[in-house]
C-alpha cells in the first residue's frame, strides 16, 4: 500500500481536484481513499489495475462528498426567504434595478470579476459548481448532473438558488457600491 501512495497519489489528487476545484476538499478525499484502500485491501483482486481500483474508490468518495454537502445545504438553507406565500418577492431580497454604463461590459472589469470571484466563493461547494460549469465552462447541462451525479431537477434547484444568491451577493458587494 506504501508503494501505492507514492504512485498514485498525485493522479488521484489530479482527478479530486478537477472534480472539486478545491485544494483541501481534494487532499481529503485522497486521503480517505487511502484509507478506504487499506480497510478494503483483502477484497482486492488484482482483476484490475491498482490505479483503476483506487479511482473507483476516489469517485465514489467524490460522489459521497457532494451528496453529503448537498444535503447539509438543503437542510440548512432558508427555502422561501426570497418569496412570501403568494410567489411574490419579499421586500428585503426583491431584485434592485442594477444601473451599469454600456461603456465597458461588466466581465470586462477587472473588479467585477474580483467581486463576482468572491460572490462565487461564498456559494456552497455543488453550487459554485454547478454555476461554473454552466455558465463559465459552458458545459450542457446534462454533462453538469452526470460529473456532479446529481439528477436534473435537483441540478435545476441548485443552479437556481445559486443564482439568486450570486445575484443578492452582488447587489450588496458590487452595485450598492
Amino acid at each position: 500500500m506504501k508503494d501505492w501512495v507514492h504512485m498514485y497519489s498525485d493522479d488521484l489528487y489530479t482527478w479530486a481536484f478537477y472534480k472539486t476545484s478545491h485544494r483541501e476538499t481534494a487532499e481529503d478525499l485522497v486521503q480517505e481513499t487511502f484509507l478506504a484502500a487499506l480497510q478494503s485491501l483483502e477484497t482486492f483482486q488484482n482483476k484490475s489495475d491498482p490505479k483503476t481500483w483506487l479511482i473507483s474508490i476516489l469517485s465514489n468518495k467524490i460522489a459521497d462528498h457532494f451528496r453529503k454537502s448537498y444535503r447539509s445545504i438543503l437542510k440548512s438553507a432558508p427555502v422561501d426567504t426570497f418569496f412570501d406565500g403568494n410567489g411574490t418577492w419579499t421586500k428585503e431580497y426583491r431584485p434592485q434595478d442594477w444601473h451599469v454604463d454600456d461603456e465597458q461590459h461588466l466581465l470586462d472589469r477587472p473588479e467585477f470579476g474580483q467581486a463576482l470571484a468572491g460572490c462565487l466563493d461564498k456559494l456552497p461547494e455543488s453550487w459554485r459548481l454547478s454555476v461554473v460549469k454552466k455558465f463559465l465552462e459552458q458545459k450542457s447541462s446534462q454533462a453538469i448532473c452526470q460529473e456532479l451525479e446529481i439528477t436534473p431537477t435537483n441540478y435545476w434547484q441548485i443552479l437556481h438558488r445559486a443564482k439568486m444568491q450570486l445575484r443578492k451577493c452582488l447587489e450588496v458587494h458590487w452595485f450598492r457600491k
